[in-house]
């Protein structure tokens, strides 16, 4: 199958971009986008910036972003094991439109986690590899709801998954050694559309 990663956002820059890291001389910054949902509540997600286009990229400013969802190894020991962010690969001024989609294609990489909520409301988590260049690929967590979640739950590993959704942040308090808690924030992909693939796709190899 033709395997597929591209992410539209729209929303506000919150701060400046920061320096990140640098790659083969090239130099990468991070910046912060606040992109609202319809409910009311908004999503705070991480975009990583190629040097080259962090000017465009100022506090307060309506950013439309175009690039993929990357997944990263976090070496750090502190947080997850998986560092999620959109890599922009286009950026262009706001059209005060907010938008937050995203579609996917690649393989799925673990067994489905299927259960409900106290209400009642069925949940699925997934794990889908999606593979790049070079032999890489991003591992990107993927929460489906209700008759989505009961589909999803009968894949198993290294089966064809292709999705459309949105990228959320979420909050949680994670337990220290200390008996201390921690906020933390998580990022997923949440999905709206299960679409039918294009043929089977054998699970990706690591080199995240």
């Amino acid at each position: 199958m033709t395997t597929k990663n591209e992410v539209l956002l729209e929303g506000l820059v919150l701060g400046e971009p920061e320096w990140s890291h640098e790659n083969h001389g090239a130099q990468f910054y991070r910046v912060y986008l606040q992109v609202p949902r319809l409910s009311g509540q908004v999503d705070l997600l991480p975009v990583l910036l190629p040097g080259g286009l962090a000017a465009q990229a100022a506090e307060g400013r309506l950013l439309r972003v175009q690039g993929q969802l990357r997944s990263f190894n976090n070496r750090s020991g502190v947080g997850s094991r998986l560092v999620l962010t959109v890599y922009a690969q286009e950026l262009q001024p706001g059209l005060d439109e907010p938008q937050n989609q995203i579609a996917l294609s690649g393989a799925l990489c673990k067994p489905p986690v299927f259960r409900r909520t106290p209400l009642g409301r069925s949940i699925c988590d997934l794990m889908l590899a999606v593979p790049r260049r070079y032999g890489r690929a991003d591992y990107l967590p993927v929460i489906a709801w209700g008759q989505l979640a009961v589909k999803a739950s009968r894949l198993r590993v290294g089966d064809p998954l292709a999705l459309e959704g949105r990228v959320q942040s979420r909050t949680y308090h994670k337990a220290l050694e200390s008996g201390e808690t921690e906020e933390r924030t998580a990022y997923e992909v949440s999905m709206m559309r299960l679409l039918d693939p294009e043929g089977p796709a054998p699970c990706a190899g690591q080199g995240v």
